[in-house]
Parts: structure tokens; C-alpha cells; sequence
């Protein structure tokens, strides 16, 4: 097989910020410090610095112009943008248009877009990591480390994100037992966020580019690369520092989700998430749906016997899915997941319940079509 290229003049790291002069200066200087510069090679930077009264921009050239930053190509893109399209959904989808263009005017091949946040430290081997997992995989999302605020001595917040982090752990763990993905092997985390997402330029374009939602548009590039049967790779090795701060630019984020966290571990609600129940079902059908691809009778007769629809499939376009990933992203997308919808439970009765199907599971004969 041929080795990556782990040139970090073939990527470009595409950076949103909004009146982020405070923090965003950590991040810069953790690209500049990125293993592969050096002898010339320079890290591209995109920062998209949308509708900021602050510093922001202020504070980016003057790194720049005091050579604090020499082992960067940063390029400061200032946008006012309009309501209602002023949200992170369109800054990240012009600041990652605008690094496919930088690589193209370049004339750079194989070219890759990192996607990240203003609030994130990136150690030193993250880009050559993203690049490297990229030789397996069409996406790859690193692994969030969280970092931050919380008060020192406040052991509640941090045994919280713990059992939080034991139960996906359990539902990775679950996958792997009943459809191990082959794609995604063990060891792997379960992250695939716009603070950490990585893919080649040429197949961005090809998804159609980052929706541009005003929350949760780092899963729908994901759903896009998978409708066109990419492999999304969790690797262990790519991860990123992010910020627990409790505010932060876009409701429903990870800023709202430490919010919710901080108020369970101070007593004020219950964390409940799908029991494993829920789970099983969900891996089980879609195990079942992906062994649709390569069914004797063919997909689209395979897919009616488990009752999706003519009008479904062809929607679905099943003569046009390149694998099973692709098959189970269409029918999802068209109909849903197929089972009835998840009655969250307490984290602790979840947890137990996962573990519990754990020990009496068996593993799965054959693993999901990659």
C-alpha cells in the first residue's frame, strides 16, 4: 500500500470566529506549532472572522505582523453576514469554501480541509494524524479533550463526563459485538464534530459542501459523505482540546451541552439517554439493512421485504449506492430509522442496562458492508 503523504502543505485548516480576540490566539499559535513545518513548509489557515465587534481580526494580524506565527499561511477573510444566515452554518461553510479555493488556486493535489473552532488547542501531531487517518477513510473526526473552566476541587462535573463517556463507550462497544463496522475498527472514539472533522477538498465538493444549518451542520456534512458511501474513520490517534464553557456561540452546541451538564451535577436535573434496548434495535436493523446491498435478490427487493416503499426507493436510488454505508444513510434519511423512537432513561439505569446486554451478547458472524 502506498504511504500517505503527510505533506502539511496539502491541507488547510478552516477556522469560524465570532468576537473570539480572547481565545482564538491559543489555537493559531498550536498550528503554528504543528509537527511537518519547518524548511519551508507552511500550515494554510482560514479564518473567517464573521460579524465581530471585538479584536478578533486586530489580534490576528498583529500575530502575524510580529512573526509570532512563521510557520503559518493564515489568511483573514473579515464577512458581515446577514440575518437570518448569520449563524455558524453559513461562517464554517464560506470559511471551508474559501480553503478549497486557496488549495485550488495553488494548484495543490489531494488537497484536504480541517475543519475546527476558535475555542480548540490542537497538540502538535494533529494535523499530520488527520492526514494519516485519511488513508483509510473519506472523514475523519478526531477525538474531543475536554479542557477548561470548571471550578478546581469540583469532583461532580468531572465523574459526570465520565459515566458519560463510559455509557458511549458501551454503545460503541455494543456495535462492535452485533455489526462491527470494518471500516472503523476498535480501538475508536465516537466524535465526528466540526472541532475536529477532516476530508479531502475534492470529495467536500462533490457532497455539495457544508449545510449550512444553524446547528448540527458538522453531522449533516457527515450524513452527506456517508449518502455517498464514505467511510467515516473515528481514529484514536486524531484528537483536539476543546473548551467546557458553558456560553458559547450556537444554541444546542457544546457550549449548551456543558451548560446541561454543570446544572445535573449541581442537582438542578436528570441526564437521560436511550436505553440499550433502543440500541440493539437500531445496530440490529441496520446490520440488516447494509446486508441488503449484496442480497441475492437484489437490494431494492431486499429492501421491500423489510417494507420500504417503490415511492422510497426511489428516492433511495439503490442502482447508485457504491456500498452498504450508503445504502443504510439513503433509507434513513427517506423513512427513518425504522424503530420506534428512543424514551430516554437515566444515564445510571442506561449504563447498567448496556453492560448488562454486554455480557450476554454474542458477537456478530459478519460485519457491516464497507
Amino acid at each position: 500500500m502506498r504511504e500517505p503523504d503527510l505533506s502539511l502543505a496539502r491541507a488547510v485548516v478552516c477556522v469560524p470566529a465570532r468576537n473570539e480576540a480572547e481565545v482564538l490566539p491559543r489555537l493559531i499559535r498550536s498550528l503554528d506549532q504543528q509537527s511537518g513545518t519547518g524548511d519551508g513548509v507552511c500550515l494554510r489557515v482560514v479564518v473567517l472572522a464573521n460579524n465581530c465587534t471585538d479584536d478578533t481580526v486586530a489580534t490576528l494580524y498583529a500575530l502575524e505582523q510580529n512573526a509570532q506565527i512563521p510557520h503559518l499561511a493564515l489568511r483573514i477573510i473579515e464577512a458581515t453576514i446577514a440575518s437570518p444566515d448569520a449563524h455558524v452554518g453559513t461562517a464554517r461553510r464560506r470559511a471551508l469554501d474559501a480553503g478549497a479555493a486557496w488549495l485550488d488556486q495553488e494548484g495543490v493535489t489531494e488537497g484536504v480541509l480541517i475543519s475546527t473552532d476558535a475555542d480548540a488547542v490542537a497538540p502538535a501531531d494533529w494535523v499530520t494524524a488527520n492526514l494519516r487517518a485519511l488513508r483509510n477513510a473519506e472523514l475523519v473526526g478526531g477525538r474531543l479533550v475536554l479542557h477548561g473552566e470548571a471550578p478546581a476541587g469540583d469532583t461532580r462535573l468531572a465523574t459526570l463526563h465520565a459515566r458519560i463517556e463510559e455509557y458511549w463507550v458501551a454503545v460503541r462497544r455494543l456495535e462492535e459485538v452485533l455489526d462491527p463496522p470494518t471500516h472503523d475498527p476498535a480501538p475508536r472514539h465516537g466524535d465526528h464534530v466540526a472541532a475536529s472533522l477532516a476530508l479531502r477538498a475534492d470529495l467536500y465538493r462533490r457532497v455539495g459542501g457544508l449545510p449550512m444549518l444553524p446547528c448540527g451542520e458538522d453531522n449533516a456534512l457527515v450524513a452527506r459523505v456517508r449518502w455517498y458511501g464514505g467511510r467515516v474513520r473515528h481514529c484514536p490517534g486524531v484528537s483536539i482540546a476543546v473548551s467546557d464553557r458553558g456560553t458559547g456561540r450556537v444554541t444546542g452546541g457544546m457550549a449548551t451541552e456543558m451548560l446541561r451538564r454543570t446544572r445535573v451535577a449541581q442537582g438542578l436535573e436528570t441526564y437521560s439517554l436511550p436505553s440499550a434496548a433502543h440500541w440493539r434495535a437500531l445496530i440490529e436493523r441496520r446490520r440488516r439493512l447494509a446486508q441488503c446491498f449484496m442480497h441475492p435478490d437484489g437490494t431494492a427487493a431486499a429492501l421491500r421485504a423489510m417494507g420500504v416503499s417503490d415511492a422510497d426507493l426511489a428516492a433511495i436510488d439503490c442502482e447508485t449506492c457504491p456500498n452498504g454505508i450508503a445504502l443504510v444513510e439513503r433509507v434513513e434519511a427517506q423513512v427513518g430509522e425504522g424503530i420506534p423512537q428512543a424514551v430516554p432513561v437515566p444515564l445510571d439505569e442506561a449504563l447498567t442496562g448496556l453492560q448488562t446486554m454486554l455480557r450476554g451478547s454474542q458477537p456478530a458472524r459478519t460485519a457491516q458492508v464497507a
